[in-house]
């Protein structure tokens, strides 16, 4: 193995590792509050584009780091979808708390 390609494998498995604490949490509190559904889309839509480009070259690290990127993006944008509503999570809000309705506003 050369320098760059074990350089890509280490980092690879760091990035990989890095990322673990964040999906185990996310799967086992289902509190997915502190992300955005907009950074979740744009993160997978600039992970669907950047394929495009990452499965063009020859197979190697990068395939690898590319498809963690992926299946995490992707596996946190169905959570959020999925629990942001969920019965006794008192950590997703409904979208309207919070806010004031028309009636409350204009009696005001």
């Amino acid at each position: 193995m050369n320098l760059p390609l074990v350089a890509g494998t280490v980092s690879t498995f760091l990035f990989t590792a890095s990322m673990l604490p964040m999906l185990l949490k996310a799967a086992r509190t289902k509190d997915l509050s502190s992300y955005s559904l907009g950074n979740l889309l744009l993160a997978n839509i600039a992970n669907a584009v950047h394929s495009l480009y990452v499965f063009s070259l020859p197979p190697g690290p990068i395939w690898l780091l590319h498809g963690t990127y992926v299946l995490a993006s992707a596996m946190m944008l169905s959570w959020w979808l999925r629990y942001r509503h969920a019965p006794g999570n008192p950590a997703q809000p409904a979208a309207t708390e919070g806010f004031r309705s028309t009636e409350e506003v204009l009696a005001a």
